[in-house]
């Protein structure tokens, strides 16, 4: 018994019938490493949702997504040592990093099927507050797509970057984000200074986008408690099951007579199940209800995680 989860699944990607349409630029994608790949369809999924909460058109959230998924295309010409590095980037490694945006854009300007969505790696890493790159704009020179992507990379970034198996512990992630929806408290001398202080009262990440990023991490859990409730209850069905066979067991080596216990004997194989036998049964059933318990706590987390994200103020 095999539990699996894909907290990307419960979107509306197919019902806009964007498989054709980004055809062309999936294939494209296949020049990328496989983790920055998987990045890109992972932000795409959720800027698609993100969308919809925000109650966006059909056409824009169609454009917003294909921009998405290739917002990191410039990637492909980064070195890889830097690109998979795992520690922190230097000062030299992080401006040769930040210049996968304006490779990106050149590639999209150069390609007439890709010209239109040119706009995911230009402005995909640009704040409101003009602290982002490659050209440090403000709120008013951000197109919305560009706001929207910045927030679903950023949330895919640091859960991926974080290795996290299921939801349980996003808030954090979370709370990452929604500091950046806030002004900055501190802000050293340089020539971003003026900029900043005439966009004193923004953060970087734009609050509405972010709560209804919120709102697809909250269906996020929702999706792993149901999966996980499916296979609690398949669990305690094998338990029950199992305990059958226990029984039948227990009165076997309690029989006098052999007959007796063959009769019980015969009684435990047919509650057996494939690869099941009358000498391992009992080691399978102790897993069944460890599984079964770990997975009924995992639910208990995720009703918490839920409750402690809707405390969370934007």
């Amino acid at each position: 018994m095999k539990e699996t989860f894909d907290f990307y699944d419960p979107t509306s990607l197919k019902a806009y019938n964007l498989d054709k349409t980004m055809q062309y630029q999936l294939n494209i994608l296949g020049s990328l490493d496989v983790f920055t790949r998987k990045h890109s369809e992972n932000v795409a999924n959720l800027t698609c949702r993100i969308c919809e909460r925000l109650h966006c058109q059909k056409g824009f959230i169609e454009y917003c997504t294909i921009c998405a998924y290739l917002h990191d295309i410039g990637k492909q010409f980064i070195p890889q040592e830097i690109l998979q590095k795992p520690g922190k980037l230097t000062d030299e490694e992080f401006e040769i990093m930040k210049t996968h945006t304006t490779i990106g854009y050149n590639i999209c300007m150069q390609d007439l099927k890709l010209r239109p969505y040119a706009a995911g790696p230009i402005y995909h890493h640009e704040a409101l507050n003009g602290t982002g790159y490659p050209k440090g704009l403000t709120k008013k020179d951000i197109p919305y797509e560009g706001q929207i992507i910045r927030v679903a990379d950023e949330y895919d970034a640091i859960v991926s970057k974080r290795q996290y198996k299921t939801h349980v512990g996003i808030t954090d992630t979370l709370k990452i984000i929604i500091d950046n929806t806030k002004p900055l408290q501190e802000v050293n001398k340089s020539d971003a200074l003026k900029v900043l202080s005439e966009n004193s009262k923004l953060g970087k990440d734009n609050p509405i986008i972010v709560k209804a990023l919120m709102s697809v991490v909250i269906e996020d859990i929702e999706y792993e408690i149901s999966c996980t409730l499916d296979y609690v209850n398949s669990l305690a069905d094998e338990i029950k099951r199992l305990k059958q066979v226990d029984k039948y067991h227990s009165k076997m080596v309690a029989a006098k007579s052999d007959k007796k216990k063959q009769y019980f004997l015969e009684g435990m194989k047919i509650f057996l199940s494939e690869n099941e036998t009358p000498e391992n049964y009992y080691e399978i059933l102790t897993q069944y209800e460890t599984a079964y318990k770990n997975r009924k706590a995992r639910i208990d987390n995720l009703y918490q995680e839920i409750k402690t994200i809707k405390k969370l103020k934007v």
